[in-house]
């Protein structure tokens, strides 16, 4: 039999069954002549005695019995705007919930929503913190001011721009489930890797650079804090890797842009700062 006339519909499945039953084969017969005919688009041997069952009890009909007090379909216009009013009132509430309240499936809820609401469920979006009233109208400000900065010399601006960060380094950081994605043949297994945690041991790098690559990278010691007296220091040095580095590059006129950590923002780190002849550019909040 061809793959496309084995390709039968649930009650042709149940129609066979029926005719199998009306010879008098057994459960087993049955199931294996359908196995042995249709292989891997025969029922499951669940569903042959099940309904094999039904047929040696007299049942004729090869159609589901309709369900008692439950209509053909719930999708019904006055649920569509029931449902929307529940998930309108609460746009945390859970499918189970919604089903339990109105006696429907799960299934046809998560239609309901999806299909004839046209909503779907996503998660809050996270972000660094919620800025207060104040800290947006600075942030805004902040921008203002770096355009006008900018004016028509972007490429200008941004070679006399220095900037720095802080990460974390760890002696190993393993290859990620993302990272590792190859291509292999449909069939083929997927590729097996060793679950492995990142290193407990770390250290902590504070990197300068500019438009033309890395100016400074420092490796804190262990044991040591990252404070005001240490960051000082850090000045220090990025300001003779650009003399050494960047001949001319303070004479034009260097713009240093940090963010607001409070190792920056600290007395003693503003007047180095200003020691450095660096041009500090505000960072918005």
């Amino acid at each position: 039999m061809s793959a496309e006339s084995s390709n039968l519909s649930n009650i042709e499945h149940r129609a066979i069954i029926k005719y199998f039953v009306k010879k008098g084969k057994t459960l087993k017969e049955i199931f294996e002549d359908m196995v042995s005919v249709l292989q891997e688009s025969a029922p499951s041997s669940t569903m042959v005695k099940k309904w094999a069952r039904l047929f040696q009890q007299g049942r004729e009909s090869c159609e589901y019995d309709p369900r008692p007090g439950r209509p053909l379909t719930v999708v019904t216009a006055e649920n569509v705007r029931k449902i929307e009013k529940l998930v309108l009132a609460d746009q945390r509430i859970k499918l189970w919930q919604i089903a339990e309240e109105f006696q429907i499936s799960k299934e046809r809820v998560g239609e309901i929503i999806h299909e004839h609401m046209n909503m779907r469920k996503i998660s809050a979006r996270w972000v660094p913190k919620m800025l207060a009233p104040f800290d947006k109208q600075r942030r805004l400000q902040t921008s203002k001011n770096f355009l006008v900065l900018v004016g028509d010399d972007i490429d200008e601006i941004c070679d006399q721009i220095v900037t720095v960060d802080e990460t974390w380094v760890r002696q190993y950081d393993p290859e990620s489930k993302q990272e590792s994605m190859q291509w292999t043949k449909k069939g083929e297994r997927p590729p097996k890797k060793f679950k492995v945690q990142k290193s407990a041991s770390k250290l902590m790098a504070t990197i300068f650079w500019d438009s033309e690559g890395v100016l400074l990278i420092d490796y804190l010691p262990k044991g040591t804090t990252m404070n005001g007296q240490y960051y000082v220091n850090l000045l220090a040095q990025v300001r003779k890797a650009v003399v050494q580095k960047r001949r001319g590059k303070l004479l034009r006129g260097v713009l240093f842009l940090q963010d607001n950590a409070s190792v920056h923002t600290a007395r003693v780190s503003r007047q180095a700062l200003k020691d450095t002849g660096f041009s500090e550019i505000d960072h918005p909040p």
